[in-house]
């Protein structure tokens, strides 16, 4: 199965309520999504940081995750600074930075960095079974909630099925380079990936029919809103509210 790092813990955050989670979060990257000014994306920055440190996270863990993020980000700090249109800066030969380019930038980042760990601090301290659990009392669509899933379950399945051909590749000398022989060999890797994936669904489909499947998966879970949970949750969605009066009110 995949890895679920940051499930355990008894931080504030981990005793939170799986639905309160869900819609703080949600609420809280539609907001930064749609802000604009440092106002209140810098602000929204420092409330994802409290939040992981209510949730009591291993930074290491944390910063790694964020690599990931980063990594895509820093392919447009190669581009919009030259490519944004407005007030020069300084020129590298050819090629002007603007200052709209490099503000464009910064936004993205900001909000990008927002975005992952307010979803690591209130969404990747649950399981995948709790987050599905609490979709489902939202009222999330019912295929939306399968589909998470299913994904969640069968990503790992399929992940094996590709070292296992890479490893039949191998094993029949296959050696990659820069040729038509290799890149005919993993056109076929990623053919026969989708064709066994599509195998695979029909069998588990098969058997769910066997076995009387009509649509619903029953949760057993129970969830309870107390008190505390209202609380934190208040303040919360107050912390969402300022940013939010941050870019469109002041």
């Amino acid at each position: 199965m995949l890895e679920e790092n940051f499930v355990t813990g008894d931080s504030l955050i981990h005793r939170l309520d799986p639905r309160a989670r869900a819609v703080v979060c949600i609420l809280f990257a539609i907001v930064v999504a749609l802000s604009s000014r440092f106002a209140s994306l810098l602000p929204a920055l420092m409330v994802s940081f409290v939040l992981v440190w209510l949730a009591g996270l291993p930074i290491r863990l944390v910063f790694s995750r964020l690599l990931i993020v980063n990594g895509f980000v820093l392919l447009l700090w190669l581009f919009l600074p030259f490519t944004v249109t407005g007030e020069v800066l300084f020129r590298i030969g050819p090629l002007a930075i603007t200052r709209q380019g490099v503000l464009f930038a910064a936004q993205i980042t900001i909000k990008a960095n927002a975005i992952m760990l307010s979803l690591i601090a209130l969404l990747a301290t649950m399981s995948v079974f709790t987050l599905g659990g609490a979709m489902g009392h939202l009222h999330v669509p019912g295929k939306i909630v399968h589909l998470v899933y299913f994904t969640y379950r069968y990503i790992q399945v399929m992940h094996q099925e590709y070292y296992r051909l890479i490893s039949a590749m191998k094993i029949r000398g296959f050696h990659p380079g820069n040729n038509i022989h290799t890149y005919k060999t993993y056109a076929y890797l990623v053919g026969m990936l989708l064709v066994k994936s599509y195998d695979r669904a029909e069998r588990i489909r098969a058997a769910m029919l066997c076995r009387a499947f009509r649509g619903t998966f029953y949760n057993l879970s129970e969830f309870s809103m107390g008190s505390f949970d209202v609380l934190v949750m208040g303040f919360m969605l107050l912390a969402i509210a300022g940013i939010g009066a941050l870019e469109w009110v002041l």
